[in-house]
């Protein structure tokens, strides 16, 4: 017989979480949902992504607070930089037309990241209040965008949130053909540079997988983030020397 789908917690404002192992399992509605309520404020983010934990709803829904079981993860060694893609990268870098910057817009790069249409979505996820939330994460130098400059455009990107020597991926968007892939790469390559081992990626997808994103169990992956999150952080700004490790030693400079 099916087991009653248990109670959820309601947060309020500035309660702490529940233990990320009463989150909803794999026979429930909805797997790795943990709580509902709260609030989006900086502590409450700081607090939940050191546990494992993110928030991810809807219009129209409470903000509902996730840890998912297993864990989407990119280990930033494994990163899988396709054949195309690497001569892409190099043939903009040889000619001078690409170039990786941190934190310079990030406030355009989440705003077009919640405007940009996904396949099999109506909506976004994105909503006024996550914007403004992680506007004043990124002001208290908690969320940081990474953007694929191409001739002097903003063409895509991606935003994350950095705690000690953890990177947590938010979201990515692309106006031009792998745009958001080449942030990515910049990223991997910025993670190894700064020995960090792991970016976490939240929900499993073909895209992720296809780049190297592999599942981890959630206690591996928390007991990863307890450790890392208390190491010191990086200074968030990209060298282009850090093309070579990804690249090959012999890659040419932005």
């Amino acid at each position: 017989m099916r087991q009653p789908t248990p109670a959820l917690a309601w947060l309020e404002p500035g309660q702490a979480f529940p233990p990320v192992e009463t989150a909803w399992g794999p026979q429930d509605p909805a797997p790795g949902l943990l709580a509902a309520g709260g609030v989006l404020d900086v502590a409450t983010l700081v607090s939940a992504y050191s546990q494992g934990i993110f928030p991810w709803y809807s219009a129209g829904q409470p903000i509902l607070w996730w840890s998912t079981d297993p864990r989407m993860v990119l280990r930033t060694d494994a990163f899988r930089l396709h054949r195309s893609l690497r001569k892409s990268i190099q043939s903009l870098l040889r000619a001078g037309r690409l170039e990786v910057r941190f934190d310079h817009d990030f406030e355009q790069v989440i705003h077009t990241c919640s405007h940009m249409p996904r396949a099999g979505q109506s909506g976004t996820w994105i909503l006024p209040a996550m914007v403004h939330a992680y506007i004043r994460l990124h002001q208290a130098g908690v969320a940081h965008s990474v953007e694929t400059w191409i001739d002097g455009e903003l063409v895509g990107g991606l935003y994350a949130i950095n705690l000690g020597a953890m990177v947590f991926g938010e979201s990515m968007f692309s106006r031009q053909s792998n745009a958001s892939k080449m942030a990515l790469a910049a990223l991997a390559a910025f993670c190894r540079a700064q020995q960090i081992p792991l970016i976490d990626c939240q929900q499993d997808t073909p895209h992720l997988a296809s780049l190297g994103g592999q599942l981890m169990p959630r206690q591996t992956f928390l007991q990863h983030v307890q450790k890392t999150t208390q190491l010191a952080t990086p200074n968030w700004k990209f060298e282009p020397i850090y093309w070579q490790n990804l690249l090959g030693e012999h890659s040419p400079p932005a």
